[in-house]
């Protein structure tokens, strides 16, 4: 996977920040998104690749339960973890014990449940 990320830090769009960020979500049945962010002048109309990913995913007919895991890697040389935008969507559709694996462009990874990284999610029961 840290190949994959790497390589698609390329199509990653970011002339403001210059921070490419990819991402992959692999699915139960073992199918793989893959996501870059894109920026754009207002900064506001963009997108983190991790949802890009989970965006594709969802568009293909995937559902809430159908995810396993996300890998994400920062272009700083560094660990990087999902935004909290993207936590929210993450704890929104993966199970609490699914795998969610950072890594740095060096190949260093840290591996976290998402109950790690969103000890108290914001869900649809706070709805009601």
């Amino acid at each position: 996977m840290f190949e994959k990320l790497l390589e698609l830090h390329k199509n990653a769009y970011a002339p403001i920040s210059n921070f490419a960020v990819s991402a992959c979500v692999v699915m139960n049945d073992g199918t793989e998104f893959y996501g870059v962010n894109v920026e754009d002048a207002s900064t506001r109309a963009g997108t983190c690749a991790e949802r890009n990913a989970i965006y594709s995913a969802i568009t293909a007919g995937y559902k809430k339960g159908d995810f396993k895991e996300v890998h994400v890697m920062i272009s700083s040389g560094e660990i990087g973890y999902p935004c909290f935008v993207c936590r929210q969507m993450i704890s929104e559709l993966f199970s609490r014990d699914a795998i969610v694996k950072c890594y740095s462009t060096k190949g260093e990874v840290e591996i976290h449940t998402v109950e790690e990284l969103c000890p108290y999610p914001f869900s649809e029961d706070d709805l009601k």
